[in-house]
C-alpha cells in the first residue's frame, strides 16, 4: 500500500502509464463517454466525490502539459479552484461539444458526482523534462 498520494489502483495504474499527449478527462456524471473509452467511475452520490476532491490528487501524481474547460462553465468557485490548482499550466476553454468530441480521444473519463453544469476538465499529459 502507498504510505501517500493517489490510492486509487486504477486510477494510479493509468495516470503512471499516460504518455506524452495523451489525454485524461475528469468528468461530471452526466458527460457521455463513447465506446471504447475506457471509464473509471467513482461516483458515490450525488456531489461525491466533487470535481475539486478528484482534481487535487490527479494533479499531484500527473505532469499535465495543459488542460481544458468548457466555455459554459460558470460556476466561479469551481473556475477559481481548478486555475489555482493548474498553477502556470495553460488552460484553454473550448465549447462543451468540442469537449464531448475530445473524450473520443480520451485514455479514460474518470466519471465524479459533481453536479456543477459543465464541469468537466481535459487533462494533456506532459512530460517532467
Amino acid at each position: 500500500m502507498r504510505q501517500s498520494g493517489l490510492w486509487h489502483p486504477r486510477l494510479i495504474s493509468l495516470i503512471v502509464g499516460l504518455g506524452h499527449g495523451e489525454l485524461l478527462v475528469i468528468a461530471d456524471p452526466g458527460l457521455p463517454v463513447p465506446d471504447g473509452v475506457e471509464v473509471i467511475d467513482l461516483v458515490l452520490s450525488r456531489g461525491e466525490p466533487s470535481l475539486m476532491t478528484v482534481l487535487r490528487p490527479v494533479l499531484a501524481e500527473l505532469v499535465v502539459e495543459q488542460a481544458a474547460v468548457a466555455e459554459e462553465l460558470s460556476d466561479r468557485k469551481l473556475i477559481e479552484y481548478i486555475t489555482t490548482q493548474l498553477g502556470d499550466t495553460p488552460l484553454t476553454w473550448i465549447t462543451h461539444e468540442q469537449i464531448k468530441m475530445t473524450t473520443a480521444k480520451a485514455k479514460a473519463v474518470v466519471r465524479t458526482g459533481e453536479d456543477t453544469p459543465y464541469a468537466n476538465i481535459v487533462l494533456t499529459a506532459g512530460v517532467p523534462f
